[in-house]
């Protein structure tokens, strides 16, 4: 028997994430892309988790 409820999907974005450039040394992304692969994580996944310690970490000198 088909379910005919209505496929609910949200619009892009609407998850919390934005989607942006940057730009990136070519010597730091090649570092990134070695720790992403062995640790397992996604460049994405990396970056996110590099940038949300340094914006809870970063002390801004006088």
């Amino acid at each position: 028997m088909m379910n005919n409820e209505p496929l609910k999907i949200k619009k892009r974005g609407e998850d919390g994430n934005k989607i942006i450039t940057v730009r990136i040394r070519e010597e730091t992304l090649e570092k990134l892309d070695k720790i992403a692969a062995e640790s397992n994580h996604s460049r994405n996944e990396l970056i996110n988790l590099i940038l949300s310690h340094g914006v809870e970490n970063i002390i801004i000198e006088q």
